[in-house]
């Protein structure tokens, strides 16, 4: 049998080796926190092994399990709710209207959920039966009902356990804070989905109530400022992603946060070249940013 000289050849095969046993490590336990793990993985993305995308799919994975329903639900004040003696013609104009695909019932107010009403559902009877019958418990499901402190990982599992793809999150004082969807557990995963209702946004700036705002990076200091009333400078950067990359003193990963002025801003999509955009939540009302 000849034995293989070394070479090329060989170094990269070596190299490939420590890399799996450091993978292999990671899996069985030698490495124990998440760090030490992303950083194998952005190892394994830097040689070509797996695609930007993937990395960032994989960090949104890692995400999800340290991030709460609070962070992610849709505020009770841009909730689109159905009232329960809302007529067929009312009901049908906002399902129209809205694009969406499930609708919460209300009673006398948004803490009193009746239950959750499919477009699908309702359509069919559009379709079949005289508008003037229209009863709307016939057509409620059962609502779900999470704290705010869920995790985002558990929550996933118990959208696929149930097959619900809605729940509504309330406080610690049982009043409802807000609604979570699967797509917004999945957003925080592969990032934003947009399907043929979507309309792009005018603005480099989206407001998500309660103070919470998605920025893209690219939104130049100028507008920023406009909006938020805040001062930062823009003699050495264009863009409040540049000012966000130059504090951090580094390439930032999803989910890093760093505080500026009056400003918490955490990284909601970045590659190995740039951030894309933020989640900026404001922390004080006074002093200058």
């Amino acid at each position: 049998m000849k034995q293989e000289r070394p070479g090329r050849t060989s170094v990269l095969k070596s190299g490939s080796l420590n890399l799996l046993k450091r993978i292999g490590h990671a899996i069985i336990g030698e490495i124990s926190d998440k760090s030490s793990l992303m950083d194998i993985l952005r190892d394994v993305q830097s040689r070509n092994i797996i695609s930007s995308e993937t990395l960032s799919m994989i960090e949104g994975v890692m995400e999800v399990t340290d991030t709460q329903v609070r962070e992610v639900m849709i505020p009770r004040s841009q909730m689109i709710v159905i009232e329960s003696d809302a007529g067929a013609d009312v009901i049908l104009g906002c399902i129209i209207e809205s694009s969406h695909s499930r609708f919460p019932v209300i009673g006398d107010n948004r803490d009193d959920i009746e239950g959750i009403i499919l477009a699908k559902d309702m359509l069919n009877f559009f379709a079949n039966e005289d508008h003037k019958k229209l009863d709307l418990k016939e057509y409620m499901r059962p609502a779900v009902f999470i704290p705010e402190s869920k995790r985002l990982n558990v929550l996933l599992r118990d959208f696929r356990t149930n097959r619900n793809h809605m729940a509504m999150v309330v406080d610690e004082y049982g009043g409802v804070s807000g609604l979570v969807t699967i797509e917004d557990v999945l957003e925080e995963i592969v990032g934003e989905i947009e399907d043929e209702h979507d309309v792009e946004e005018d603005s480099n700036i989206t407001s998500h109530g309660e103070g919470v705002y998605s920025v893209q990076a690219l939104t130049e200091i100028d507008e920023f400022n406009r909006f938020f009333r805040s001062s930062f400078s823009n003699d050495k950067f264009d863009t409040i992603g540049g000012i966000i990359m130059n504090a951090f003193g580094y390439m930032p990963q999803r989910g890093e946060e760093i505080e500026l002025g009056n400003f918490l801003f955490k990284v909601t999509r970045a590659d190995h070249r740039r951030i894309h955009s933020v989640r900026v939540i404001r922390v004080s009302v006074t002093g200058s940013a």
